[in-house]
């Protein structure tokens, strides 16, 4: 501040600082190796944090975009091997291709074996769709009974998921990742979508449909875990996987005989 006003007279001037030639390139080289060993073990840490994260993300939700994936021909002919499993000639095993070195399945356009989200959806909104139009034709339609179909609905894809979920964690390993178990839970409403429907046209018909939807999908979900078990998750108990296998076949009835129900009833 001194130098630029000059000397006061009668205030001795402070004497210059001699510059230390080493310090400005100690400080120099001595910050430059502080932030970049930090730098690197910072990135290291992070980098590594990132990929772990990122690893258990594709391991146990994948991407939700390569779910929707689906074309024309795709959904005609998922709904064949859904309405229809028995009929299904072709293979149940999932298309695989090398991916940033490691193995990926093919989305669902280009594999009729790949669950999707656009079907279960579309499905779970036409089983409201159709119910709602059940209940109006008998005089009891309300915003309140779509609401309880919506969360009688979402109970129920909910305890397919956790049933799926739990077959797999019982034979020793539940590393599937839960939006194809979302998926493969949602199929349930295609079948029972028929049901309802073939029930506002024909009383009768929801007596046929209803078990051909349960049957169907028991058949479904066999083939499909079987497929994860054996292809996918690689490691179980094969002494009982038969019997929980079994189980889920037969946990279709109860719960699509529950869901068919268009009432405002919790149980029938």
């Amino acid at each position: 501040m001194y130098d630029n006003v000059g000397a006061q007279p009668g205030v001795p001037r402070p004497p210059n600082a001699q510059p230390n030639p080493f310090g400005n390139t100690f400080y120099g080289a001595s910050s430059g190796f502080i932030r970049g060993g930090l730098g690197a073990y910072g990135e290291k840490i992070l980098g590594s944090s990132s990929e772990y994260v990122q690893s258990n993300i594709s391991r146990y939700f994948s991407d939700p975009q390569y779910y929707f994936q689906v074309n024309d021909q795709y959904v005609k002919n998922k709904l064949k091997v859904v309405l229809f499993p028995f009929l299904h000639r072709g293979h149940w095993t999932r298309i695989s291709e090398p991916v940033g070195g490691r193995l990926s399945y093919k989305p669902p356009i280009y594999d009729i074996n790949a669950p999707d989200l656009y079907i279960p959806f579309m499905a779970f909104g036409s089983y409201l769709v159709l119910a709602g139009l059940s209940l109006g034709l008998h005089g009891k339609f309300s915003p309140e009974a779509l609401n309880w179909l919506f969360a009688k609905g979402l109970v129920g894809w909910t305890f397919q998921v956790a049933l799926l979920k739990m077959t797999l964690f019982s034979l020793g390993n539940g590393e599937a990742p839960l939006l194809d178990m979302v998926a493969y839970a949602g199929y349930t409403f295609t079948g029972l979508s028929l049901a309802v429907m073939g029930k506002i046209f024909w009383g009768y018909a929801y007596y046929f449909l209803l078990p051909w939807a349960c049957l169907c999908m028991g058949i479904f979900l066999v083939k499909t875990m079987k497929r994860v078990l054996f292809a996918e998750v690689r490691s179980y108990d094969s002494s009982k996987h038969h019997y929980l296998l079994l189980f889920i076949a037969l946990a279709q009835f109860p719960l699509l005989i529950w869901l068919g129900n268009v009432s405002l009833n919790w149980l029938f």
